[in-house]
């Protein structure tokens, strides 16, 4: 809204041509000549909020006809460079830009102070030419005294021309300003009355009746009308209040008059036919012509194909009736109308979703489930149980609801696979949802139909694109990587989605009618638990796959891997032998792994080396057995001339595995530890590993779970001249550097126990700093598990004592050095397993997640349990800590 302003001595001129800009209106405008942009350059954007230019009409001398709303400004803007002045109220000649005639202009001698209340810049490709977008808003009338020029653009000395305050006071108090002040708001209200119920609006402008002074009311109104330039400039010229509100008035009540005779023209116009309807009834008589004359000769009509589509849907008759709706609508419309094609569409929808087509499910055979499972997956065995147990209650009661599978565990460890065995188990079709990187609710609900290239959401597209049955298996692939933003939360939309009670009256926004889930078999996957919003997971049972033991994976890599290897390459063991002690060192060197995707791709590189030596043979190849032998006398010239071969014809009926068994090779290519450095390079890993990092004082052994399964962590501390402070450094987390903080503070107040200093009361820290650093530092890290860690780790520095290479440790540790539990134990165990480590401290209290590690694994481990912290330190220094004999601990 516009104020009072105080304004200078001189502006910055924008000449508007045949335009005016009275006080309180708002205008955009696009500046594109080089005297424009310099002017609102200087004086708009260099100078930011505090930035004034005067807006001032001109009008050409040719002009015979007043412009409409949309403004050149800049046209017939800009001047020769000097400092001439031009006398006010006389015509001004000069250049156009890019125009050799002159052009004469005529200024008016009053305008209006104007501030912007947005910019912004831009620069036109290919030229390079700098533009500027301003709105500005109307202040206050000025009255030009002096006009000149700075540069390329015109500035003018001016002088108020609205009234003061006092004026203003004393003119309110008059009985033919109050007379005229009612009459305007009178007529104004009217025409808001009027816009309200044509166009459901006029909240605000009432508003602004109750508000704002009446003389600024009078400005606002007439700017929003289309009026002529000569009845701007009369408004604009109206300084005295009064004559203002005059023309205002009348202005407000020529609108009024001119909206009620449009009203009354529409009116009539709808009591007619529109063009429309009368080609639909001469289209509809012309069919029925050539039908009468046999002349029809056009296709089976579309729409009612459609209809006996819709038809035989099985829909249920609540959405039927809401077809039938949408079927007689799109009736009505001619194929070149907006919208028919939206509505055409949607009736296909309807037509093609399977509302009763199901599956046949064949009688459940546990027995075949179980062998099915075993098959397709080695271990797991909780897991393929638990499937076995889902699969018994649904052969007991076929109708019953069953609990939403969530499988969740590592990438490469078979979870997709999982579900995928599930519905070959059901006989049911199997379709897979990725909700990774999803952020728009849309893609689970679908868009409205109001907007343009709407779309139902994933489900509802699933069920009629890729299975085009209601009860198929339906996979929710990594349902953990959801996100959310101003478009919706997915994660939220997907409550009604697996909720039992809720799905079986699913509501597409696309679709807008009810569609039943509950006959969908719902599997999920995540790779953690922590993301999945609590009221989602609440509708799972989550089953955790924990990482592979390498005597698991040995055995998985010899019963699937390697045969699907070979088949992917078109080989055989005829041509590639991977003996198993090769394929162990495969696991030990190069894969360090919870899944055995990267051991899948060691393999596949095997075999594309083996498939090379195949391709590259130069011996003649026999014909084989399966190839047909031609009656050709130019082949059998070009045999007995002693010429080669090149071309064997090979039946269509060949499988790929008779076409490669053509390449009879000398002797097959058997995996050793040389081709394995060769193919593969040089071992990623060794057993050497941790015995080199805790070679020396201050590095412990850690062990931690990710995303990708439990892994081992090395702490390192150091000590160097400083001032006590504690560094740390590996990206870390809140939480870790809170317990680093604990560690050293239990370290120093046990200093004199542990045998770190000789008297009570020396500072460990003095005249020292401490730094410890979380190798890789490029890995975000966080979490309290490294508690007992960080203790080991500054107690073996302070001591100059090295912690044992083969003993791993998690835990939190409070400040009293108690030690708690931790999650993730399984995976931890078993990543210990894989890094050779021999000996695992663990919390006394995580000795109940014990019982879901492998017992192959826990038999090749030594599991130390602590209860505080001094029994970790006992475990994990060679023959225990140096504890003195008047220790309290």
């Amino acid at each position: 809204m516009a104020e009072s302003v105080e304004l200078p001595n001189r502006l910055a001129i924008l000449p508007f041509r045949n335009k005016v800009l009275l006080p309180g209106a708002i205008i955009r405008i696009r500046c594109t000549s080089p005297s424009s942009v310099k002017l609102v350059e200087q004086e708009l954007w260099q100078r930011e909020e505090k930035g004034l230019i005067g807006i001032l009409p001109v009008r050409d001398a040719t002009e015979t006809t007043s412009v409409g709303p949309v403004l050149s400004p800049g046209v017939g803007t800009d001047s020769g460079e000097g400092s001439s002045k031009v006398q006010v109220g006389t015509s001004d000649t000069h250049k156009l830009d890019g125009k050799n005639q002159q052009e004469v202009i005529h200024w008016h001698t009053r305008g209006v102070a104007a501030r912007a209340l947005h910019l912004s810049r831009g620069v036109e490709k290919p030229s390079g030419r700098v533009t500027y977008i301003v709105v500005l808003e109307g202040l206050c009338r000025f009255s030009v005294q002096e006009l000149s020029t700075r540069g390329t653009y015109y500035t003018a000395r001016i002088a108020p021309a609205d009234m003061t305050k006092a004026e203003m006071e004393q003119v309110e108090h008059d009985s033919d300003f109050i007379v005229l002040s009612r009459q305007f708001k009178a007529t104004a209200m009217e025409l808001i009355s009027l816009l309200e119920q044509k166009q459901k609006t006029g909240g605000r402008t009432k508003v602004l009746l109750e508000t704002v002074p009446v003389h600024k009311l009078a400005d606002i109104f007439v700017a929003s009308f289309e009026i002529s330039f000569e009845e701007q400039l009369s408004m604009l010229d109206s300084v005295d209040v009064k004559v203002r509100i005059s023309k205002a008035t009348e202005l407000v009540d020529r609108h009024l008059q001119s909206i009620r005779v449009a009203e009354k023209i529409t009116q009539k116009v709808e009591g007619q036919l529109s063009k429309t309807q009368k080609e639909f009834f001469l289209r509809q008589q012309m069919r029925a012509i050539k039908e009468e004359l046999g002349d029809n000769d056009d296709d089976e009509d579309d729409v009612a194909s459609l209809e006996r589509k819709m038809q035989s849907a099985g829909m249920p008759p609540d959405i039927w009736k809401h077809a039938q709706r949408e079927l007689r609508r799109l009736k009505k419309m001619q194929p070149q109308q907006p919208g028919y094609n939206s509505s055409r569409v949607y009736l296909e929808l309807l037509a093609d979703l399977p509302w009763q087509k199901a599956s046949e499910e064949h009688e459940l055979d546990l027995r075949a489930a179980r062998e099915r499972l075993d098959s397709d997956h080695y271990g797991l065995v909780k897991v393929k149980q638990r499937i076995i147990e889902y699969l018994a209650v649904r052969k007991l009661k076929p109708e019953a609801r069953g609990p939403v599978l969530c499988f969740v565990g590592p990438p490469g460890v078979g979870k997709t696979s999982l579900a995928s065995s599930i519905a070959a188990a059901l006989g049911r079709k199997f379709v897979r949802i990725s909700l990774g990187g999803v952020k728009d609710e849309a893609d689970i609900r679908g868009h409205r139909r109001t907007y343009i290239g709407s779309m139902p959401g994933r489900l509802i597209d699933g069920l009629k694109v890729k299975v085009s049955v209601c009860n198929p298996v339906m996979l929710l692939d990594e349902i953990d990587k959801t996100g959310s933003d101003v478009r919706g939360d997915p994660a939220s939309a997907l409550l009604e989605v697996l909720d039992p009670e809720q799905n079986k009256t699913f509501n597409d926004h696309y679709l807008n009618v009810p569609f039943d889930l509950s006959k969908v078999v719902f599997v999920a996957t995540a790779n953690r638990v922590q993301p999945i919003p609590p009221p989602l997971l609440d509708r799972m049972e989550v089953i955790e796959l924990p990482g592979y033991t390498p005597e698991e994976k040995l055995r998985i890599a010899m019963r699937h891997l390697i045969p699907r290897v070979l088949d992917q390459h078109g080989l055989s063991s005829t041509f590639l032998q991977i003996p198993e002690a090769m394929v162990k060192l495969v696991i030990q060197r190069y894969t360090r792994e919870a899944g055995v995707r990267n051991l899948e791709r060691n393999l596949a590189s095997l075999a594309r080396a083996a498939a090379v030596r195949v391709a590259d043979q130069e011996h003649s190849l026999p014909l084989s057995k399966d190839v047909h032998h031609l009656d050709s006398p130019l082949l059998e010239s070009r045999v007995a001339d002693g010429a080669e071969v090149e071309m064997e014809v090979i039946p269509m009926d060949v499988s790929n595995c008779e076409i490669s068994n053509a390449f009879r090779v000398s002797s097959p290519f058997v995996v050793d530890e040389a081709v394995l450095e060769k193919v593969l390079g040089p071992p990623r890993y060794d057993d050497t590993e941790t015995s080199e990092r805790v070679s020396t004082p201050g590095v412990s052994v850690g062990l931690v779970w990710t995303a990708f399964g439990g892994e081992v962590q090395f702490v390192e501390a150091t000590a160097m001249v400083g001032k006590g402070d504690l560094h740390l450094t590996g990206q870390l987390g809140d939480v870790i550097k809170e317990s680093a903080q604990i560690a050293l503070t239990w370290v120093r107040s046990r200093a004199t126990e542990l045998n770190l200093a000789s008297t009570e009361g020396v500072n460990l820290l003095e005249g020292r700093d401490i730094h410890i650093h979380f190798p890789a530092g490029a890995v975000p890290k966080d979490g309290p598990s490294a508690g007992v860690t960080l203790v080991t780790s500054l107690v073996s520095l302070f001591s100059q004592r090295k912690v044992r290479a083969d003993t791993a440790m998690t835990g939190e540790m409070t400040l009293r050095g108690l030690v708690l539990p931790v999650g993730g134990i399984k995976d931890k165990v078993l990543a210990a397993h894989r890094y050779g480590i021999k000996r695992v401290i663990l919390p006394e209290r995580n000795l109940k997640d014990l019982v879901e590690v492998p017992s192959a694994v826990l038999g090749n481990l030594e599991i130390l349990l602590a209860k505080r912290m001094e029994d970790v330190l006992e475990e994990a220094f060679e023959g225990g800590c140096p504890w003195r004999q008047h220790s309290k601990l």
